[in-house]
């Protein structure tokens, strides 16, 4: 539903209401560590159903997009819809897109087979890559498992509960100057400075930990530098807030032609679940074999992921999402892809010009 200029910065409000839910998640963990009878943890978990009643009852008044209006064949509500949320009525010429984007999705009656054949192999290693990436920055098992962390590192119980709530509250903030900078500088330069901030915190971090524990695991630290530990953190935090973190959601959410697109956002969710749950369960007995080695362990994932970027993602900033395969086509690496491009889509396809033909078309072109 967005307008492609400002597609980036509405996309990002998804991230930004997740970290604010983060932070909230946080400060309730701290208030209920307090309570007395050991039920605060009962009542943390039963707040859950709150956000779950608003989801539910919000659901009810969601409005429908103009493209599922028009997959279901309500066009005369797709246009009345995409007038409201443009805020014009002069939407006829993307009103015209967006049908015809509906016709080419319509004629795929595979999508899951469709999103195989090499013409979408850009999209698809975006699908897969990106997401399983962005959970190997390690934020996760840094969010998940924030006081577990802070208390093996010299903070008390309470303390560390206290950490955690800063590192959302850094979360939040660094969100919304993704907000306020995705549309304007792009998605490749947010996630390479993104990647580059997060790799120098890693081996401060780790540097820092081997000092004062070695491999034994053992030692202290004063408040100070103690203090220290938990800044670079925050600066990593940070850095993933305003680029890997929303853009791992942006990007493949914008990528994908209206053919592929519900396959595509299933993989990317898919991977993203997957790695997600495998981070979080192999967290601690990674903490407890490599110790400080960790933050090295995902610092060589940012070095891959930054490469990565560098290399094979093109600036997709400002793009109208159907006009999306010129990015792939102009790309050095991926242009490959499309070099037998006639030869796939013709069978799907067939322009005929009728310019010279003789007949009363006006010279428009028709599809056969």
């Amino acid at each position: 539903m967005a307008p492609a200029k400002h597609r980036g910065t509405l996309n990002i409000g998804f991230q930004l209401m997740t970290t604010l839910g983060i932070l909230a998640a946080n400060l309730i963990n701290y208030g209920t560590s307090k309570m007395k009878g050991g039920i605060g943890w009962r009542i943390s978990l039963g707040l859950a159903a709150a956000p779950a009643a608003i989801i539910a009852t919000g659901s009810l008044f969601l409005p429908d997009t103009p493209n599922s209006l028009i997959e279901r064949g309500y066009e005369k509500e797709a246009h009345a819809m995409l007038c409201r949320i443009r805020g014009t009525h002069d939407v006829q010429p993307e009103f015209n897109d967006l049908k015809s984007a509906s016709e080419d999705s319509r004629a795929v009656k595979h999508p899951w087979r469709n999103i195989l054949q090499r013409h979408h192999r850009p999209q698809l290693v975006m699908a897969i890559f990106i997401p399983f990436f962005q959970q190997l920055t390690g934020i996760n098992a840094i969010m998940f498992y924030a006081p577990v962390l802070f208390k093996t590192i010299g903070f008390g119980s309470d303390a560390s509960l206290m950490s955690a709530v800063m590192t959302g509250l850094v979360n939040v903030f660094a969100t919304l100057v993704s907000i306020f900078t995705v549309d304007r500088l792009g998605r490749r330069k947010l996630l390479l400075r993104g990647g580059a901030q997060m790799l120098v915190c890693q081996i401060i971090v780790g540097t820092l930990i081997a000092a004062k524990f070695g491999t034994s695991g053992e030692g202290r630290m004063s408040r100070l530098y103690a203090g220290a530990v938990v800044t670079f953190i925050c600066v990593y935090v940070a850095g993933f807030a305003w680029s890997w973190g929303p853009l791992g959601w942006l990007v493949p959410s914008e990528i994908f032609p209206l053919e592929i697109r519900s396959a595509g956002q299933s993989i990317t969710v898919s991977v993203n679940m997957l790695f997600t749950f495998v981070v979080a369960q192999i967290f601690l007995t990674l903490l407890c074999r490599l110790k400080f080695g960790l933050f090295y362990f995902f610092g060589g994932w940012m070095i891959a992921m930054t490469v990565f970027i560098s290399f094979f993602l093109p600036e997709t900033k400002g793009v109208p999402i159907e006009e999306m395969v010129q990015v792939w086509r102009s790309h050095w690496f991926w242009r490959r892809f499309f070099e037998e491009e006639n030869d796939i889509r013709q069978p799907e396809s067939i322009r005929v010009t009728n310019g010279n033909s003789g007949d009363n078309s006006g010279g428009r072109d028709r599809r056969v």
